[in-house]
């Protein structure tokens, strides 16, 4: 069985492009592969969040992904911090990566355009600690996206040095392919997809009236002049949302009347959201009542990070060993 490690940053909630897509993959990795899934604070202290906003992100992010099937006694599932573990390795690791090739990354670069005033040095190492989480339990692959995949090439590099350096020890991680086309939600702006900066997202968390109002404004067109006439972009994202929360009786009969120009948007988006509301309503309950139960928060994670130090733990001192670094 394969070795399958994946990271979630604790910024922002869950939404019904992430549930479609990140969420569903998750679980399959976990049912297929022996998996870890570990929540990054680390990484996120390079935009400095506060210490209340740091645990709490933490504790937002643990509850949802438990309440949307993330299972503990199947997967290991742990907080970055509680493995001291990877800052070591990550340490080692640091001193065969050279500032060269940190600054030619493209997250680094995009970072010191978007943030001038605070280029730290967790930014320029980020792929070294990045390395360090994978490479920590010598995973097999790692699931990316765009914006990750030279990270991912960095960790196999520092892999392959350290092999090359010392001795043949860590695998090179492979992107992990799901092996079919992900679902992409749209967002509710007309354009694109949903995401968190966008402002475009219908949240599982969403309280059933923010929720509504949020889909009552979508963006809509004029209508259909003609019948049988193409479907217009932000009329086809309404209909994708509601092919994944309706019942397909639902969306062909308001693809009919869209068709017939008879389509009144009014009812579309009332009848979506209240389709949604079925679909996140229980999740939502699950995520509040997780959240609440600070006494399964602190089981779940104390049995994360166990399993965790027992992986990274033998990695660490067969790396160390590999090193030099012996005891008398």
């Amino acid at each position: 069985m394969e070795t399958v490690l994946s990271g979630i940053r604790p910024t922002g909630n869950l939404h019904l492009g992430n549930y479609f897509g990140a969420v569903k993959n998750f679980l399959r990795m976990q049912n297929e592969n022996k998996s870890f899934f570990f929540i990054a604070d680390y990484h996120s202290l390079t935009t400095h969040p506060t210490p209340q906003d740091l645990h709490k992100n933490v504790k937002n992010v643990l509850a949802e992904y438990l309440a949307v099937g993330l299972d503990p006694e199947i997967a290991t599932i742990y907080i970055q911090s509680d493995v001291p573990e990877i800052p070591e390795l990550y340490l080692l690791l640091n001193m065969n990566a050279y500032i060269g090739e940190l600054e030619r990354t493209t997250s680094f670069k995009d970072k010191v355009r978007s943030q001038p005033d605070n280029v730290n040095a967790g930014l320029l190492t980020y792929p070294v600690l990045m390395a360090a989480d994978i490479l920590i339990h010598n995973a097999d692959k790692v699931p990316v996206g765009k914006d990750q995949e030279q990270n991912l090439e960095m960790a196999r590099k520092f892999a392959r040095r350290f092999n090359q350096m010392y001795t043949e020890y860590f695998k090179i991680p492979q992107a992990y392919n799901f092996g079919e086309e992900l679902v992409k939600i749209p967002g509710l702006d007309g354009t694109g997809k949903m995401g968190k900066s966008e402002g475009n997202g219908i949240f599982l968390i969403d309280e059933p009236k923010v929720l509504r109002q949020k889909v009552m404004r979508a963006v809509t067109d004029a209508g259909p002049t003609e019948k049988d006439s193409p479907i217009a972009e932000p009329i086809q994202n309404l209909f994708d949302i509601m092919k994944v929360v309706s019942t397909p009786d639902t969306l062909q009969f308001f693809i009919d009347k869209y068709k017939s120009c008879e389509i009144r948007y009014g009812d579309l988006k009332k009848q979506l959201a209240e389709d949604i509301l079925s679909f996140t309503n229980p999740i939502r309950e699950r995520i509040i009542d997780i959240t609440n139960n600070e006494q399964y928060l602190s089981k779940v994670v104390k049995m994360g990070a166990e399993k965790a130090r027992e992986s990274a733990s033998k990695t660490l001192k067969d790396v160390r060993s590999i090193i030099g670094f012996k005891s008398f």
